[in-house]
């Protein structure tokens, strides 16, 4: 990497509107959630929907086959609350099948190789995932609109097809090794034997369907019944341990959030288990060696990768290890009673397990690489246990009983050093939404290089380099080096909502309530193996 690697600069501008706003990693699914805020949805609503939507237009990233949080802010009754939908082991699972192989390289969370990478790729790298259960049970505790509705999107999205841009064929062809061993996928996603080219349509087999069943049937049309009998069965037939009775315990996690404070905010994130404490821990460390107000300069940076550095050494302690890689999206929504969501998932790796269960249309993820195939840590790998770490850091903050902001984003390790500066700079310096995702971003894990972005400044990356070692890399489309953030905000004072996403992300986007209408395309347009 070096200073100079593109030779323009990309802006977006912030979405304002009084009514709701919603902003995601992509503008479609963006422009779903606004739809259900148009027809009386809330926050819970519209976030729900654009998760769904999600599915049929960023689903390398997340989808049925995820799991993840969703942190919520109720304006009426000042509470906040999470639903912890991560993904839970096959019971039978057994960590004899997961043998340590010393010529397999460390595995995306930094744990030692398995034999032919087994709980990374393929079907035995699958658990159970939440998705489902903690968006369909978001809507029926906290929406306002019946879920079949709100899955409507989503529906006629995935009956459409994937639309393929070049930012769509360059995420296929990132995976398409691990997509070309499983048939289903790779007659989905790779017609031909390649990545479709941009400007058509990838028939999403049978997701429709399956969306259909969930928004007929609520979370029991998935974890029961036809569908889940039909994923069990191709499961099985996979390898997979993961059986009806697996699918049939699941359930979603309510649980109070984790709180922290700054600069006379409340935090509240996704609890122990995310990336919080972590976010938690370098604002602390920021209040105490940051004074608020003024420009931001070196003293902000310094502040924040000092924190940063201190907080992934703690989790590091905590755990054995620090997470790494991973393909995740986030969006963030807000309404015009000032009802707030963040919410972030993910299928962990791009692609997740490279599986299509072909029977539904479920992309399936690949978190049993989130547990350590060796004994005696938090994290080791144990039939029905539940993810217990992670990065993803959905985070909303309150002041004076009142949501301020929702943001959180996708990147893996680099997740939470993304989410804390965007605090960071909305409540040390009063930035605005905008001038926030416009900063000069650096990203800080303790891995003993700093990364910093060349927009920073000279005189900002010389301070810093007194005491780091210094990457200097640029903010692109790929590789993300600085995570993909998505947030909304709302002025306490005027009712206005803001809403933005990642500058970098050529398909990431944030729309403001108003009705959403998918256009239909000719057969001519859809790509066939």
């Amino acid at each position: 990497m070096n200073r100079n690697v593109e030779q323009w600069q990309v802006r977006k501008a912030a979405v304002t509107s009084e009514r709701g706003v919603v902003a995601s990693q992509h503008w479609l699914a963006a422009r779903a959630g606004a739809g259900i805020l148009a027809q009386g949805g809330n926050a819970v609503d519209a976030a729900v929907a654009c998760a769904f939507a999600l599915s049929a237009t960023e689903p390398w990233m997340c989808g049925l086959g995820g799991s993840g949080f969703l942190v919520v802010w109720l304006a009426q009754t000042k509470t906040a609350q999470v639903i912890d939908f991560q993904g839970v082991l096959a019971k039978a699972i057994d960590p004899a099948d997961y043998p340590l192989d010393p010529r397999v390289p460390e595995s995306i969370m930094g744990f030692p190789g398995v034999r032919d990478n087994r709980n990374v790729e393929g079907y035995g790298s699958i658990t159970v995932p939440g998705a489902v259960a903690g968006l369909s049970q978001a809507v029926g505790r906290f929406g306002r609109l019946a879920l079949d509705t709100v899955m409507t999107p989503a529906i006629d999205l995935a009956e459409r097809g994937l639309p393929v841009d070049w930012h769509a064929t360059l995420q296929i062809a990132l995976a398409m090794d691990r997509l070309h061993n499983d048939p289903a996928a790779a007659g989905i996603y790779l017609p031909k034997g390649v990545p479709a080219k941009p400007e058509q349509y990838l028939p999403l087999g049978k997701l429709a369907e399956t969306l259909r069943a969930v928004a007929e049937h609520g979370p029991d049309g998935f974890y029961q019944g036809p569908v889940a009998e039909s994923m069990a069965a191709d499961l099985a037939r996979g390898g997979s341990p993961i059986t009806v009775e697996d699918f049939a315990a699941y359930d979603a996690e309510f649980h109070e959030t984790l709180v922290g404070e700054h600069r006379g905010a409340t935090l509240h994130t996704a609890g122990e288990t995310s990336g919080g404490p972590r976010l938690i821990e370098a604002l602390a460390y920021v209040a105490e060696h940051l004074a608020p107000g003024g420009e931001v300069g070196a003293e902000t940076w310094r502040a924040y990768a000092d924190g940063l550095d201190r907080a992934f050494r703690s989790h590091e302690r905590r755990l054995g290890r620090v997470p790494e890689g991973g393909c995740t999206s986030h969006m963030s929504a807000v309404d015009g009673e000032g009802n707030m969501v963040a919410l972030t998932y993910t299928l962990l790796n791009r692609f997740g397990s490279g599986v299509v269960l072909p029977g539904t249309g479920v992309l399936m993820n690949n978190a049993v690489a989130y547990f350590d195939p060796r004994p005696g840590f938090p994290t080791t790998l144990a039939g029905g246990k539940r993810i217990n770490a992670s990065n993803m850091c959905p985070t909303i903050a309150v002041r004076d009983g009142q949501a301020l902001f929702a943001v959180g984003a996708s990147g893996a390790n680099h997740i939470v050093p993304c989410t804390m500066q965007i605090a960071g700079l909305l409540l040390d310096h009063g930035l605005t939404l905008e001038q926030a995702f416009h900063a000069p971003r650096i990203d800080a894990s303790d891995r003993g290089v700093l990364r910093v972005n060349p927009t920073a400044g000279e005189a900002v990356i010389a301070d810093l380099g007194q005491d780091h070692d210094l990457e200097i890399a640029q903010l692109l489309v790929f590789p993300k080096l600085y995570s993909c953030p998505s947030g909304v905000l709302r002025d306490p004072v005027t009712g206005l909502n803001h809403a933005m996403s990642d500058p970098s992300n050529p398909v990431a986007g944030a729309a403001a309530e108003a009705p959403f209408e998918v256009a239909r395309h000719s057969h001519q347009d859809e790509v066939r193996a």
